[in-house]
Protein backbone atom coordinates (compact mmCIF):
# COMPACT_ATOMS: atom_id res chain seq x y z
CA UNK A 1 0.00 0.00 0.00
CA UNK A 2 1.14 3.33 -0.85
CA UNK A 3 1.76 5.36 2.25
CA UNK A 4 1.61 9.37 1.46
CA UNK A 5 -1.21 10.88 2.52
CA UNK A 6 -1.00 12.89 -1.21
CA UNK A 7 -2.43 9.78 -3.23
CA UNK A 8 -5.09 9.10 -0.63
CA UNK A 9 -6.59 12.62 -1.03
CA UNK A 10 -6.90 12.43 -4.76
CA UNK A 11 -7.20 8.69 -4.94
CA UNK A 12 -10.70 8.30 -3.14
CA UNK A 13 -12.68 9.96 -6.11
CA UNK A 14 -11.18 7.24 -8.17
CA UNK A 15 -12.80 5.46 -5.55
CA UNK A 16 -16.03 6.99 -5.18
CA UNK A 17 -16.36 9.26 -8.26
CA UNK A 18 -19.88 10.35 -7.32
CA UNK A 19 -18.01 11.96 -4.12
CA UNK A 20 -17.56 14.86 -5.84
CA UNK A 21 -21.09 16.02 -5.80
CA UNK A 22 -21.09 15.75 -2.36
CA UNK A 23 -18.32 18.07 -1.92
CA UNK A 24 -19.07 20.11 -4.28
CA UNK A 25 -22.18 20.89 -2.24
CA UNK A 26 -19.99 21.31 0.87
CA UNK A 27 -17.76 23.64 -0.94
CA UNK A 28 -21.39 25.96 -2.18
CA UNK A 29 -21.43 24.80 -6.02
CA UNK A 30 -24.21 22.91 -7.08
CA UNK A 31 -22.88 20.38 -9.50
CA UNK A 32 -25.24 17.49 -9.12
CA UNK A 33 -24.49 13.92 -9.38
CA UNK A 34 -23.32 11.63 -12.12
CA UNK A 35 -25.01 9.45 -14.19
CA UNK A 36 -21.47 7.46 -14.83
CA UNK A 37 -17.70 8.79 -14.63
CA UNK A 38 -14.36 7.45 -16.35
CA UNK A 39 -10.86 7.25 -15.08
CA UNK A 40 -8.57 9.18 -17.67
CA UNK A 41 -4.84 8.93 -18.35
CA UNK A 42 -3.31 11.36 -16.44
CA UNK A 43 0.01 12.13 -18.23
CA UNK A 44 -0.64 15.46 -19.95
CA UNK A 45 2.79 15.89 -21.51
CA UNK A 46 3.36 17.56 -25.29
CA UNK A 47 6.48 16.23 -27.47
CA UNK A 48 8.66 18.43 -24.96
CA UNK A 49 11.25 17.50 -22.46
CA UNK A 50 8.69 18.92 -19.58
CA UNK A 51 6.94 16.15 -18.14
CA UNK A 52 3.21 17.28 -16.53
CA UNK A 53 0.84 15.22 -14.52
CA UNK A 54 -2.51 15.72 -13.14
CA UNK A 55 -3.09 13.91 -9.71
CA UNK A 56 -6.06 12.45 -11.07
CA UNK A 57 -8.16 13.28 -14.12
CA UNK A 58 -11.80 11.90 -14.17
CA UNK A 59 -14.40 12.17 -17.13
CA UNK A 60 -17.94 12.98 -15.44
CA UNK A 61 -20.58 12.26 -17.45
CA UNK A 62 -24.19 13.69 -16.19
CA UNK A 63 -28.25 12.06 -16.39
CA UNK A 64 -28.45 15.15 -19.07
CA UNK A 65 -25.34 14.30 -21.40
CA UNK A 66 -23.52 17.22 -20.41
CA UNK A 67 -19.85 16.12 -19.74
CA UNK A 68 -17.32 17.48 -17.96
CA UNK A 69 -13.25 16.93 -16.70
CA UNK A 70 -12.46 16.73 -13.42
CA UNK A 71 -8.68 17.30 -12.21
CA UNK A 72 -8.12 16.39 -8.55
CA UNK A 73 -4.73 18.45 -6.94
CA UNK A 74 -3.43 16.82 -3.74
CA UNK A 75 -1.36 20.23 -2.62
CA UNK A 76 1.13 19.37 0.86
CA UNK A 77 2.28 23.00 0.94
CA UNK A 78 1.95 26.69 -0.49
CA UNK A 79 3.77 26.42 -4.35
CA UNK A 80 4.12 29.44 -5.91
CA UNK A 81 4.89 27.56 -9.04
CA UNK A 82 1.54 25.19 -9.17
CA UNK A 83 -1.14 27.78 -10.41
CA UNK A 84 0.89 28.53 -13.30
CA UNK A 85 0.60 24.41 -14.02
CA UNK A 86 -2.26 24.15 -13.06
CA UNK A 87 -3.89 26.96 -15.37
CA UNK A 88 -1.80 24.88 -18.16
CA UNK A 89 -3.77 21.58 -16.85
CA UNK A 90 -6.97 23.11 -17.45
CA UNK A 91 -5.84 24.83 -20.54
CA UNK A 92 -4.17 22.12 -22.59
CA UNK A 93 -7.68 19.60 -21.30
CA UNK A 94 -9.95 22.15 -22.78
CA UNK A 95 -8.11 21.92 -26.12
CA UNK A 96 -7.40 18.43 -26.07
CA UNK A 97 -10.71 16.97 -25.64
CA UNK A 98 -13.68 19.84 -25.82
CA UNK A 99 -15.21 19.75 -22.43
CA UNK A 100 -15.19 21.97 -19.50
CA UNK A 101 -12.68 21.31 -16.96
CA UNK A 102 -13.06 21.69 -13.38
CA UNK A 103 -10.12 21.73 -10.71
CA UNK A 104 -10.76 20.25 -7.07
CA UNK A 105 -7.76 20.70 -4.66
CA UNK A 106 -7.83 18.83 -1.44
CA UNK A 107 -5.25 20.12 1.53
CA UNK A 108 -4.95 18.79 5.05
CA UNK A 109 -3.33 22.09 6.06
CA UNK A 110 -5.62 25.31 6.62
CA UNK A 111 -2.82 27.89 5.61
CA UNK A 112 -2.05 25.99 2.14
CA UNK A 113 -5.73 25.65 1.65
CA UNK A 114 -6.82 29.59 2.03
CA UNK A 115 -4.21 30.06 -0.10
CA UNK A 116 -5.08 27.50 -3.16
CA UNK A 117 -8.71 29.15 -3.01
CA UNK A 118 -7.52 32.13 -3.76
CA UNK A 119 -7.98 33.33 -7.47
CA UNK A 120 -4.62 33.38 -9.24
CA UNK A 121 -3.76 35.62 -12.66
CA UNK A 122 -1.87 35.49 -15.57
CA UNK A 123 -1.45 38.62 -17.51
CA UNK A 124 -0.44 42.23 -16.68
CA UNK A 125 -2.07 43.24 -13.12
CA UNK A 126 -3.95 45.86 -15.06
CA UNK A 127 -5.22 43.40 -17.51
CA UNK A 128 -5.02 39.71 -16.87
CA UNK A 129 -5.69 37.34 -19.54
CA UNK A 130 -6.16 34.62 -17.55
CA UNK A 131 -7.65 34.26 -13.40
CA UNK A 132 -8.06 30.79 -12.12
CA UNK A 133 -10.56 30.00 -9.18
CA UNK A 134 -10.43 26.50 -7.82
CA UNK A 135 -12.61 24.59 -5.58
CA UNK A 136 -10.57 23.81 -2.47
CA UNK A 137 -11.64 21.10 0.13
CA UNK A 138 -9.45 21.22 3.38
CA UNK A 139 -9.57 21.85 7.36
CA UNK A 140 -11.00 25.26 6.48
CA UNK A 141 -14.52 23.82 4.87
CA UNK A 142 -14.69 20.46 5.37
CA UNK A 143 -17.05 18.66 7.64
CA UNK A 144 -16.11 17.65 11.36
CA UNK A 145 -17.92 14.39 11.31
CA UNK A 146 -18.09 12.92 15.06
CA UNK A 147 -22.29 11.48 14.61
CA UNK A 148 -22.13 8.05 13.90
CA UNK A 149 -25.56 7.97 11.96
CA UNK A 150 -24.11 11.02 9.55
CA UNK A 151 -21.48 9.14 8.80
CA UNK A 152 -23.20 6.15 7.51
CA UNK A 153 -24.87 8.41 5.43
CA UNK A 154 -22.14 9.29 3.56
CA UNK A 155 -18.82 6.81 3.74
CA UNK A 156 -16.82 8.46 1.13
CA UNK A 157 -17.50 12.05 2.53
CA UNK A 158 -16.82 11.27 6.23
CA UNK A 159 -13.42 9.46 4.88
CA UNK A 160 -12.45 12.15 2.46
CA UNK A 161 -13.12 14.77 5.93
CA UNK A 162 -11.22 12.80 7.89
CA UNK A 163 -8.31 13.05 5.66
CA UNK A 164 -8.62 16.39 5.31
CA UNK A 165 -8.69 16.87 9.70
CA UNK A 166 -5.90 15.08 9.82
CA UNK A 167 -4.17 17.35 11.91
CA UNK A 168 -7.12 18.43 13.81
CA UNK A 169 -7.32 18.32 17.42
CA UNK A 170 -10.59 16.44 17.75
CA UNK A 171 -9.05 13.37 15.13
CA UNK A 172 -9.34 10.84 17.57
CA UNK A 173 -13.26 11.35 17.80
CA UNK A 174 -13.43 12.04 14.47
CA UNK A 175 -11.85 8.82 13.24
CA UNK A 176 -13.99 6.93 16.45
CA UNK A 177 -16.58 7.97 14.46
CA UNK A 178 -15.58 6.34 11.37
CA UNK A 179 -14.69 3.43 12.41
CA UNK A 180 -18.12 2.42 14.57
CA UNK A 181 -19.51 3.79 11.62
CA UNK A 182 -18.10 0.83 8.98
CA UNK A 183 -19.13 -1.63 11.99
CA UNK A 184 -22.19 -2.66 10.05
CA UNK A 185 -21.56 -2.10 6.29
CA UNK A 186 -20.13 -5.05 4.18
CA UNK A 187 -16.45 -5.96 3.99
CA UNK A 188 -15.96 -4.88 0.34
CA UNK A 189 -17.13 -1.46 1.05
CA UNK A 190 -15.00 -0.82 4.41
CA UNK A 191 -11.70 -2.42 3.06
CA UNK A 192 -10.49 0.23 0.58
CA UNK A 193 -12.22 2.58 3.39
CA UNK A 194 -10.16 1.58 5.81
CA UNK A 195 -7.21 1.91 3.49
CA UNK A 196 -7.72 4.78 2.44
CA UNK A 197 -7.88 6.33 5.62
CA UNK A 198 -4.98 4.82 6.72
CA UNK A 199 -3.09 6.02 3.56
CA UNK A 200 -4.53 9.55 4.23
CA UNK A 201 -3.50 9.63 8.13
CA UNK A 202 0.50 9.28 6.64
CA UNK A 203 2.76 9.45 9.20
CA UNK A 204 0.73 11.73 11.60
CA UNK A 205 -0.07 10.79 15.44
CA UNK A 206 -3.27 9.85 14.43
CA UNK A 207 -2.10 7.06 12.07
CA UNK A 208 -1.43 5.27 15.25
CA UNK A 209 -4.69 6.14 16.71
CA UNK A 210 -6.31 4.68 13.55
CA UNK A 211 -4.83 1.34 13.09
CA UNK A 212 -5.46 0.70 16.94
CA UNK A 213 -9.41 1.37 16.22
CA UNK A 214 -8.96 -0.91 13.20
CA UNK A 215 -7.18 -3.57 15.30
CA UNK A 216 -10.16 -3.41 17.94
CA UNK A 217 -13.40 -1.62 16.47
CA UNK A 218 -12.28 -3.38 13.12
CA UNK A 219 -10.77 -6.72 13.90
CA UNK A 220 -13.31 -9.05 11.58
CA UNK A 221 -12.13 -7.54 8.23
CA UNK A 222 -9.58 -8.93 5.97
CA UNK A 223 -8.24 -5.97 4.75
CA UNK A 224 -4.18 -5.97 4.40
CA UNK A 225 -4.37 -3.19 7.01
CA UNK A 226 -6.10 -5.29 9.68
CA UNK A 227 -3.97 -8.27 8.57
CA UNK A 228 -0.93 -6.09 8.81
CA UNK A 229 -1.85 -4.63 12.42
CA UNK A 230 -2.60 -8.71 13.90
CA UNK A 231 0.65 -10.57 11.79
CA UNK A 232 2.48 -6.82 13.90
CA UNK A 233 0.26 -8.26 17.14
CA UNK A 234 1.18 -11.78 17.12
CA UNK A 235 4.81 -10.84 16.46
CA UNK A 236 4.68 -8.96 19.33
CA UNK A 237 3.40 -11.47 21.42
CA UNK A 238 5.90 -14.16 20.06
CA UNK A 239 8.76 -11.90 21.20
CA UNK A 240 6.85 -11.05 24.61
CA UNK A 241 6.84 -14.74 25.71
CA UNK A 242 10.05 -15.62 24.57
CA UNK A 243 11.44 -12.44 26.80
CA UNK A 244 9.01 -13.85 29.59
CA UNK A 245 10.90 -17.33 29.11
CA UNK A 246 14.02 -15.98 29.38
CA UNK A 247 14.20 -13.77 32.15
CA UNK A 248 12.37 -16.84 33.97
CA UNK A 249 15.17 -18.93 33.67
CA UNK A 250 17.56 -16.26 34.46
CA UNK A 251 16.02 -15.41 37.67
CA UNK A 252 15.78 -19.46 38.28
CA UNK A 253 19.63 -19.81 37.88
CA UNK A 254 20.21 -16.90 40.40
CA UNK A 255 17.92 -18.33 42.57
CA UNK A 256 19.32 -21.77 42.76
CA UNK A 257 23.18 -20.23 43.12
CA UNK A 258 21.93 -18.44 46.27
CA UNK A 259 22.48 -15.04 44.83
CA UNK A 260 20.33 -12.33 45.88
CA UNK A 261 18.16 -10.32 43.57
CA UNK A 262 17.34 -6.71 44.96
CA UNK A 263 13.90 -5.88 43.91
CA UNK A 264 15.17 -3.22 41.53
CA UNK A 265 17.39 -5.64 39.56
CA UNK A 266 13.99 -8.12 39.10
CA UNK A 267 12.07 -5.61 37.58
CA UNK A 268 15.21 -5.04 35.42
CA UNK A 269 15.53 -8.43 33.69
CA UNK A 270 11.49 -9.09 34.01
CA UNK A 271 11.06 -5.44 32.25
CA UNK A 272 13.83 -5.88 29.79
CA UNK A 273 12.06 -6.70 26.25
CA UNK A 274 15.42 -6.75 24.05
CA UNK A 275 16.06 -10.67 22.99
CA UNK A 276 19.79 -10.00 23.02
CA UNK A 277 20.05 -8.52 25.95
CA UNK A 278 18.09 -11.01 27.86
CA UNK A 279 20.48 -13.95 26.16
CA UNK A 280 23.91 -11.95 27.11
CA UNK A 281 22.34 -12.38 31.07
CA UNK A 282 21.18 -15.81 30.71
CA UNK A 283 24.86 -16.76 29.33
CA UNK A 284 26.32 -15.02 32.48
CA UNK A 285 24.04 -16.46 35.28
CA UNK A 286 25.09 -19.81 35.72
CA UNK A 287 28.95 -18.56 36.52
CA UNK A 288 27.96 -15.24 38.64
CA UNK A 289 28.41 -14.71 41.57
CA UNK A 290 26.61 -11.74 42.36
CA UNK A 291 23.97 -9.90 40.23
CA UNK A 292 26.13 -7.42 39.28
CA UNK A 293 28.30 -9.99 37.53
CA UNK A 294 24.84 -10.47 35.32
CA UNK A 295 25.01 -6.31 34.14
CA UNK A 296 28.33 -6.43 33.70
CA UNK A 297 29.32 -5.22 30.75
CA UNK A 298 32.14 -5.80 28.31
CA UNK A 299 32.04 -9.26 29.40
Amino acid sequence: MVSSSHEAMHRIFQEYPGLFSRVSEVLGVEIGPPASATVMPTDLTENRPLERRVDTLLRIDMEDDRSYLLAIEAQGKKDPEKPASWMYYLSYLQAKYKLPPMLLVVCQDRATAEWAARPFSVGHPQSPVLTLQALVAGPHNMPVIKDVAEARKDLALATLAAITHAGDPDIDAILKTLSTALRDVPETIADPIVELTAQGLGNRPAAQQWRNLVAVDLSFYKSSLSEEIRDEGRAEGRTEGRAEGLAQAILLFLAQAGIDVPDEARERITGCTDLDTLSRWLLRAPTATSIEDVFAEGR
